[in-house]
């Protein structure tokens, strides 16, 4: 993928924000390391989802923020991020739905290639699961906030789930 088309907006300002939620829920992690946290991030902000209070999520942002302009970038990369789980994801979906090809649309003919799909995904798998840090390194992260600055964090309770919404502009 061409490093420019990584810098256009809104592709630069995601990868920067979610850079920055992964710096925020490392921090996180660190005071309260049973807590569950997820997060999402889009052109404007990021979401940590999780029952950190909103005083939490604002002094780990604040903090991450600090913390990848001093350099360390490797806050940026967390292991539990969607990338890792959604690169093997796609490949096993793909190489089991090759394994279906040439059957007939019987369901006992489908049901005769299971056995080869699942081999096919498994070791589809198997071979990518170590490419997902690598695009999440290359491609859906970035490790330099550049100018990035926080705006505020409001957080909302929606069935039950309290949702953090951290701000960004630059």
């Amino acid at each position: 993928m061409s490093s420019s088309i990584l810098q256009l907006n809104p592709i630069s300002r995601v990868r920067r924000n979610h850079g920055l939620e992964h710096a925020t829920i490392h921090v996180l992690n660190k005071q309260f390391p049973h807590m569950k946290l997820g997060g999402v991030s889009t052109p404007i902000g990021f979401i940590i989802i999780g029952e950190a209070t909103t005083e939490d999520v604002a002094k780990a942002a604040i903090e991450a923020l600090k913390r990848l302009r001093a350099g360390e970038i490797d806050l940026a990369f967390h292991p539990n991020c969607g990338t890792n789980y959604a690169i093997p994801g796609i490949f096993a979906g793909i190489a089991a739905w090759l394994g279906t090809l040439g059957s007939d649309k019987k369901m006992k003919s489908k049901l005769e290639r299971l056995p080869l799909s699942i081999l096919l995904a498994t070791f589809a798998f198997i071979l990518t699961r170590n490419l997902g840090p690598l695009v999440q390194k290359r491609v859906t992260v970035a490790g330099d906030p550049e100018g990035m600055e926080l705006e505020r964090v409001e957080t909302s309770v929606r069935m039950g789930i309290r949702m953090h919404r951290v701000i960004t502009k630059g």
